[in-house]
């Protein structure tokens, strides 16, 4: 292995960090509506029930340092944790279905806040083709390759029907979708060169139903 490659996996962030640290930017950002200029590890996990020591871990990661006995300069937190997360930086994307899932994710503009700008939807239904919802354009499908080359896109939102999510994940990356945001139940495959990221509202239903019946049996 390179040196270069050995440093580059070095500083691979752990998924786990990655799903926290927006946590703790939420957090932060609270208290600095509450006036606080200035936050501890110790603070943000009386907050959120995290261990302080794993916060401290977890921001290890990120480019920035407290100073002993004050902790983080709020404003500076803030601002490096969403560069860090690429919240400062617009990543435009397309949708594949335009279903209930899906035009509640169109309606959704506080994902701008966080980073990702839907710009164009793509369906099948003759009713939905040719319309627009919370002023984003819903295309045909077969017109995805054309608007690949008018748009500046590389992560495509997955909610279609289970039964053609691999179809179409096929069809968004021999397109030149780079990232796939899943939403289906379907583990879908691609090339390990295309960054997945499955968010299935199903398994976390049957997650948490699990817990409630075995915390209503004991």
């Amino acid at each position: 292995m390179s040196s270069l490659l050995q440093n580059r996996e070095s500083l691979r962030v752990p998924e786990p960090t990655l799903r926290r640290l927006p946590w703790y930017l939420s957090n932060v950002k609270l208290l600095k509506q509450k006036g606080e200029r200035f936050v501890s590890s110790t603070q943000i996990s009386k907050e959120i029930n995290i261990d302080a020591s794993q916060i401290a871990k977890d921001l290890s990661y990120v480019n920035i340092s407290g100073r002993t006995r004050v902790g983080y300069e709020v404003d500076t937190l803030i601002a490096v944790l969403e560069d860090f997360l690429g919240f400062t930086n617009l990543h435009k994307a397309f949708l594949f279905g335009v279903g209930s899932l899906g035009g509640a994710l169109l309606h959704d503009s506080g994902l701008r806040h966080f980073g990702l700008e839907i710009v164009a939807a793509f369906d099948v239904n003759p009713s939905l083709v040719g319309t627009k919802l919370n002023g984003i354009p819903i295309f045909h499908t077969d017109d995805f390759r054309q608007k690949m080359q008018e748009y500046d896109v590389n992560i495509g939102v997955l909610t279609v029907p289970i039964e053609i999510a691999q179809q179409i994940t096929d069809y968004m990356v021999e397109g030149g979708i780079k990232a796939v945001w899943n939403f289906t139940p379907f583990r879908i495959r691609v090339p390990e060169s295309i960054v997945v990221q499955n968010t299935s509202l199903y398994a976390h239903l049957a997650v948490m139903f699990n817990r409630l019946n075995f915390n209503e049996i004991k």
